[in-house]
């Protein structure tokens, strides 16, 4: 497994981001971000590059399109070890990304105020989020992915020790993504379930 050398951070609940943050750029890894996340980082003085500088395509749609791009999902399905793989990433001129830290909108927290709209709701769907995390389980091979502030000091401890994460840690983060996914479509379908479009003027 080679060295870990690119993280891509976008967090709802960025408790412990900045010692994280700080942690995997004291061991040389670049830092891809977006809105509060990259900012939150900036301001206590971690480097950052922003994920529409990675990509080179703006933020778009009221920030619906941000992650959504081949420059971010070849990053991260990419297979290390496969030579077609790695081809088409030099040919298309893809960068690796070896950390996926995200988790997702407070979809849960929005609707449990009994005045949150539809509208309200449907846009505190996160969409990148999921795709990203889902994308970064599939490759637990060559991918580290969180969605737990809890895990980022055994991250940090195995990149320390090894350079990147155990094969075992990759695979255990990998499930918490699935079992985090299920959880959160679980959520947004029960929710909407009980909502009766036709009552809802913005949709008519």
């Amino acid at each position: 497994m080679k060295k870990a050398e690119r993280a891509l951070i976008s967090l709802t609940d960025k408790s412990g981001i900045e010692g994280f943050a700080r942690e995997l750029e004291s061991l040389g890894i670049e830092i891809l971000s977006t809105g509060g996340t990259a900012k939150k980082m900036r301001d206590n003085g971690i480097k950052v590059k922003d994920v529409s500088e990675f990509t080179g395509f703006p933020e778009m749609l009221d920030g619906r399109v941000k992650t959504l791009h081949p420059k971010v999902h070849g990053g991260i399905l990419a297979q290390k070890t496969n030579p077609d793989h790695l081809r088409q990433m030099q040919e298309h001129g893809l960068q690796a990304i070896d950390i996926v830290a995200v988790n997702l909108y407070a979809f849960d927290k929005t609707t449990a105020d009994a005045n949150c709209t539809l509208a309200n709701a449907i846009e505190n769907i996160d969409i990148g989020g999921p795709t990203m995390l889902r994308a970064a389980a599939k490759n637990f091979q060559d991918v580290t992915v969180i969605v737990d502030p809890a895990d980022y000091p055994v991250v940090i401890a195995e990149i320390k020790e090894h350079g990147n994460t155990t094969l075992k840690t990759r695979f255990r983060l990998c499930a918490k993504v699935f079992a985090l996914t299920s959880k959160y479509d679980t959520a947004i379908s029960a929710w909407l379930d009980k909502v009766d479009v036709d009552k809802n003027p913005h949709f008519a």
